[in-house]
């Protein structure tokens, strides 16, 4: 899509605002709404924002930054004014100095920095994600409960998976938006579900979660309920993933797949895989980003703990699935949809290009429960686990030059920061577990 083609889109379709989106460090969706007169503007780079009011992003005494629009991100958004036929349209935009270069603190670019390597080596990186949400019952005032709305478990069917119908609307709303969905259920926990899309180019599936969350709690809300991306909100049931099914290509040519290997795995896959493993532990901070993130990331719940891999075996973090040919991929098992997925995918993509340079060979597949083993069998299989808390994903990505750089300076000092306040703030409260367990026995 170019300039002349979103104008005249925008006009014949009665277009009267439009949002301008763009994630802070953490990948929270922020936008700059403007009516339609200024799209033309807009789509010439010339609108500014306050990049100091953005997490992450730059001091107040540096704040001017310009919003260029990606016109391929231009999408009419299905949901329509109360009041009115007008319609909003988004875009999302990359952001630039007023130098004129791009922004090093803007996720979007720190994926596209990695996706200009990864073509200077001639690949390409496909993504096909399958995000989870819970679906949970507002109160009175409007606000979210940790009351589910049904009873049901995986792949239910009506009546007993009363969300379907939210479901089904979901897809049918994302459809309108360009989606092409290939599977949506009820997931194990009550009031979990699962809406998975055709994998894409990587920049492209990036941009797709981030419409993807805000679509899904637009419709939620319109069915009076509340969705939440929050990796673990029940204690005692699973929590919601995002397992990220990846794979390289060069041309129309997945380059992960050999028919003349016995697994059919190329030795570009398995040294993609070795460099994921060997960075695992520093990725688990971008990908399971929150403190919340690691009550999810815990032995009996589906969830990756331990750094290992294998084909059919899905206690390890990555798992191979088992179609060959174009459709070869490694399936990432620990990110959660709390990821900024710009920031999530360029750093598995930078491991596994250094494996790939390093030529790195993975370990042997373990095709156990890891679950199921000792401490002492798992060292001999030279299994080592995730970090426990986000503190100590910290300080594993603390040690990691490799995903430093794959994040930049900028993102990286900032992301850090920001998730040693969030691990503080959250080590210095007081929560009702240590009330019960300690109040009256002390």
């Amino acid at each position: 899509m170019d300039k002349e083609f979103i104008l005249k889109k925008a006009a014949e379709a009665n277009v009267q605002f439009i949002r301008l989106q763009f994630t802070d460090i953490l990948g929270v969706l922020k936008n700059i709404s403007i009516t339609v007169d200024q799209l033309e503007k807009a789509l010439d780079g010339e609108l500014m924002f306050d990049g100091s009011s953005i997490e992450g992003f730059v001091r107040i005494e540096e704040s001017d930054m310009y919003l260029k629009p990606d016109p391929n991100s231009f999408l009419i958004l299905p949901w329509s004014s109360q009041t009115s036929d007008a319609k909003t349209a988004r875009l999302i935009c990359d952001i630039y100095n007023p130098s004129g270069g791009p922004f090093e603190g803007s996720p979007r670019y720190v994926l596209q920095k990695a996706l200009q390597e990864a073509e200077e080596m001639g690949y390409k990186m496909y993504v096909g994600p399958e995000p989870e949400f819970f679906l949970f019952h507002l109160d009175e005032n409007g606000l979210p409960t940790l009351l589910t709305h049904d009873k049901a478990g995986y792949f239910d069917l009506p009546p007993v998976d009363k969300g379907e119908e939210a479901r089904r609307d979901m897809v049918e709303t994302l459809q309108k938006m360009g989606f092409e969905i290939e599977a949506s259920h009820h997931e194990v926990a009550p009031g979990q579900h699962e809406i998975d899309f055709k994998y894409k180019d990587a920049l492209t599936t990036a941009d797709s979660i981030v419409t993807f969350r805000i679509a899904v709690r637009t419709v939620a809300q319109k069915h009076g309920l509340h969705a939440t991306f929050m990796p673990k909100p029940i204690y005692g049931v699973a929590g919601s993933g995002m397992h990220l099914h990846v794979s390289l290509f060069k041309g129309e040519t997945n380059v992960f797949y050999d028919e003349s290997a016995e697994d059919g795995l190329s030795t570009v896959c398995r040294s993609f895989i070795a460099g994921v493993l060997k960075h695992a532990k520093a990725i688990s901070a971008i990908t399971s980003p929150t403190v919340n993130s690691y009550k999810r990331l815990v032995p009996g719940y589906e969830a990756p703990v331990y750094i290992a891999w294998s084909y059919r075996n899905r206690s390890p973090l990555i798992r191979i699935p088992a179609r060959r040919g174009i459709g070869t991929r490694i399936e990432m098992r620990s990110p959660d949809p709390t990821c900024n997925p710009y920031l999530g995918l360029a750093v598995i993509l930078k491991a596994g290009l250094q494996g790939i340079r390093e030529g790195l060979q993975p370990p042997e597949p373990i095709e156990k429960n890891i679950y199921e083993m000792d401490l002492a069998t798992r060292k001999m299989n030279g299994i080592e686990s995730l970090p426990e808390n986000l503190y100590e994903a910290i300080d594993e990505l603390n040690k990691d030059k490799l995903i430093q750089e794959a994040l930049g300076e900028h993102v990286y000092s900032r992301f850090v920061m920001a998730k040693i306040k969030e691990w503080e703030n959250y080590s210095s409260r007081v929560y009702d577990w240590e009330i019960n367990e300690y109040l009256a026995k002390f």
